[in-house]
Parts: C-alpha cells; structure tokens; sequence
C-alpha cells in the first residue's frame, strides 16, 4: 500500500487516525537520532531519509537521478513498516539489532530483508529504534552502498 504524499503532514492526514500518533513519534524518534547529513523526503509511498545528491551525486542507481535511500517508514494495511538499507547491507547491522530486539519488545521479532513490521502500535520499541538510527553516518552508509550494490 502505497500513500502518495508530499510532506509528513500530508502523509499522516492519510493514514488511519488511530495510528497518527504512533507514527508521528516513530518519525520524530529516527528523525532526531540521524547522523547529520541525511536529508528526508518522501518516495515510493513513504516517509524516508537519504542520502542528498547534493552529497552524492550518483544518487540510487535503480532511480537514477534521485536521493541514495537510507531509513524509511510507511503505514501499510496490517502494520506499519521500518525500512533500514543498513541492515540490508550489512550483516554486523542486522546482527546486532536482530540479538538486541528482545531486550526492548514481548512480541517475536517480524522482520524481512531490511524491514522490521509492527502489528501492534503498543509495542513498538522507539529506544532500539533510536539506537539502530545512529549506527551509521551518511559516508559509511555511501562506502556501504558502493560495495554492495554500485555496478
């Protein structure tokens, strides 16, 4: 499900009301925990952060022309989704949060390559998501990206 938008604004507006609140505090918390560098935007019917062509001028080569993407977040029909490319990329990444989650969540960990799904508004767990925001800066994401996926 994808929500066309062209601010957070616009975006919360266009999701169920009982989730606004929740997915407010999950921008504000990955928002507030980025490196400096990142810039956020919105792309593919969600709410993220990337790398700005200004920075990197290459951008995403599966778009070219536009911001290398880092973290996003979305409102999907059951749950709402966190995007991290990092942990995609980087086994160490994923390693880490996937041993660190049960320390900070009750519920079994929902995850797919480089998204981690909450069915339960409740139980989201904002710290660990704080602390996986900081794990990498814009250049260690870029050297990141350029081994794994530049062509």
């Amino acid at each position: 499900m994808q929500i066309e938008s062209v601010s957070l604004d616009d975006y919360l507006s266009k999701i169920p009301e009982e989730r606004q609140e929740v997915f407010k505090k999950l921008f504000d918390t990955i928002n507030n925990n980025l490196p400096e560098g990142f810039s956020q935007g919105s792309s593919y019917g969600m709410i993220g952060w990337g790398v700005p062509l200004e920075t990197y001028p290459a951008g995403y080569h599966c778009a070219p022309g536009t911001p290398l993407p880092f973290i996003s977040i979305a409102s999907q029909k059951n749950f709402i989704a966190f995007y991290h490319m990092g942990m995609y990329a980087k086994p160490d990444l994923l390693d880490w949060f996937v041993e660190e989650f049960p320390k900070y969540s009750k519920r079994k960990l929902d995850m797919g390559k480089s998204c981690v799904r909450f069915k339960k508004m409740d139980d989201i767990p904002f710290e660990l998501l704080a602390e996986v925001s900081k794990k990498m800066t814009v250049q260690d994401w870029i050297d990141c990206y350029e081994a794994n996926f530049k062509k």
